[in-house]
């Protein structure tokens, strides 16, 4: 299975900070000229869902923003405190979290079924090994993450 990042380059603390953008404005910004239907390709998220998400007249849920943040190749965190979700003390990650993670990676890993293909090459974030595990969660049925 490959990973995609799109438009990683493009930085959350460029407009983020000042307060300007809702986090359906940012997510818009992330995904530049990338299409609104390649993104539902990749999450599998319908297309109006996420115009009505870009357009703010729907809120984003902490799991589609871990899909989407894994997808743009950017901070979850940054996502998530956007959409009032975390607070400034709560940055960092909590440990029994990427531990459950990575527990559910190594699951998908070491199916037989995904033994063969392209297999990612270096350290992948959490995030990154977070939207794998729900692609396998999506396509096999099976529930590995809370």
């Amino acid at each position: 299975m490959q990973h995609m990042v799109l438009h990683g380059e493009t930085g959350m603390n460029e407009q983020s900070d000042r307060g300007e953008e809702h986090i359906g404005q940012t997510l818009k910004r992330l995904r530049g000229e990338t299409s609104i239907r390649a993104v539902q390709r990749l999450t599998g998220v319908s297309n109006a869902y996420l115009s009505q998400i870009e357009k703010g007249t729907r809120h984003p849920g902490p799991r589609l923003l871990r899909r989407l943040a894994a997808l743009y190749g950017v901070s979850v965190h940054d996502l998530l405190r956007k959409a009032g979700y975390l607070d400034r003390e709560d940055e960092e990650p909590q440990a029994d979290e990427e531990a459950e993670v990575e527990r559910a990676y190594q699951f998908v890993l070491a199916d037989p079924v995904f033994r063969v293909g392209t297999r990612p090459r270096g350290p992948l974030s959490t995030e990154s090994k977070r939207f794998i595990v729900e692609l396998y969660e999506r396509y096999s049925g099976k529930r590995l993450l809370p």
